[in-house]
């Protein structure tokens, strides 16, 4: 890559419930608008569109790029998963690095139906079918449907590989909650208790319950990306710096134990290949938007990102670090826990939620004084996708 790439413009639409949506193609005009408008620029200045979305037919994203402007660009519809926003981000943010363009949009949406997540596919082979027959083979974990499963038998690994109590993914959900409160984006924002988390109703294998997992939600966000040049030429104020960018995905690794099969390795090297590119570690950290569509996937996160040792997560939550007042202000937005969870939309929410905190711009939850913000964002199948800002 010859030069980096700068976020210039951020945009989202508040999370909803199933049933309770706008249309795909609303969510997601609404959203290039707002980012446009953030930017400062029209349209016709994007040279190439990157859509993300799981849940809909193909070209989704130029039907609803077209409710903006027909201007006759480039416009790549991404499928990754859970991780398909950041996705979106990590193409765009390629095609202005190289030089292919000078500004690049990414946005994603999602409309999604209440309940777990399942396949609409059944007439064909599962790219599942190798997660669930390797976790077959680590011991007898509980049923249920695949998320849940997976990340449920990580939880209960962590907590048998490193003698943890359960209360700790419990802790969790009443932090993340707790930042919820004063966004006014986030879909569920009122506080819990650590008595209500544990009370609430079981889920799987008698540890998880239904308020350490994140709702099926409908919604859209989106990014304007562009190089240095363009920013300066179209008198762009607050750029935010891309400095390092990396996406994994599965190596023979990830069918060794519950924590890989979840993604821990695919997430370690996504960050160690982020720090060595930008010659700067996790202590350098200020803010933190990571993928917690379950408790148990913060929790180790924390440890794959190398914002605490390995085994260390119990500790790290107990002195408070995981917030306010500790090393790190983690998913000030709510998270996916709390924010919700729009599949195609999410990693680019990370984004404007980070965006927004290293311009000042985050209003109660602001993290004070933040520099530099790290991005984690995970689909099973696999793809991780680590992202880190710089306010310039």
């Amino acid at each position: 890559m010859s030069k980096n790439a700068y976020v210039t413009g951020v945009d989202m639409v508040k999370f909803s419930k199933p049933g309770t949506h706008e249309p795909y193609r609303v969510m997601a005009s609404n959203a290039i608008k707002g980012a446009l408008k953030d930017a400062g620029i029209e349209v016709g200045k994007v040279q190439q569109a990157y859509g993300s979305y799981i849940y809909g037919d193909s070209t989704c994203g130029q039907r609803a790029l077209y409710d903006v402007g027909m201007t006759g660009i480039p416009v790549i519809n991404v499928n990754n998963n859970c991780s398909s926003g950041s996705t979106a981000l990590f193409l765009a943010r390629q095609a202005v690095a190289s030089g292919a363009v000078d500004c690049a949009l990414a946005f994603g949406f999602e409309e999604m139906q209440p309940g777990a997540l399942g396949s609409n596919w059944d007439d064909r082979e599962s790219p599942f079918d190798l997660f669930l027959s390797s976790l077959d083979k680590f011991g007898n974990y509980p049923p249920g449907p695949l998320a849940l499963r997976i990340f449920g038998a990580a939880g209960l690994y962590y907590l048998e590989k490193y003698d943890a109590k359960p209360d700790i993914f419990a802790k969790v959900a009443v932090k993340t909650r707790s930042h919820a409160v004063n966004n006014p984006y986030s879909l569920l924002n009122k506080p819990l208790t650590l008595e209500q988390v544990r009370g609430d109703k079981v889920v799987y294998a008698e540890y998880l319950t239904r308020t350490m997992c994140c709702p099926p939600t409908c919604g859209a966000a989106a990014a304007i990306l562009c190089s240095e040049a363009f920013a300066k030429k179209n008198q762009i104020s607050e750029p935010v710096e891309i400095v390092a960018q990396a996406m994994a995905t599965d190596t023979p690794c990830s069918w060794e134990n519950p924590l890989d099969l979840s993604g821990a390795d695919m997430t370690r090297r996504a960050a160690e290949q982020v720090y060595a590119q930008a010659g700067m570690g996790p202590q350098e950290v200020d803010v933190v938007e990571l993928h917690d569509c379950f408790t148990p996937n913060e929790v180790v996160t924390y440890e794959g990102l190398g914002l605490c040792p390995e085994g260390g997560a119990t500790r790290f939550i107990e002195e408070g670090d995981n917030s306010y007042g500790g090393k790190f202000v983690i998913n000030p937005s709510g998270g996916l826990m709390s924010k919700g969870h729009p599949i195609g939309a999410t990693g680019l929410a990370q984004c404007t939620e980070l965006v927004w905190h290293l311009r000042g711009q985050a209003g109660k939850r602001q993290v004070a004084g933040a520099r530099v913000a790290l991005q984690h964002n995970l689909g099973l199948g696999g793809a991780a996708v680590v992202t880190m800002y710089r306010k310039t």
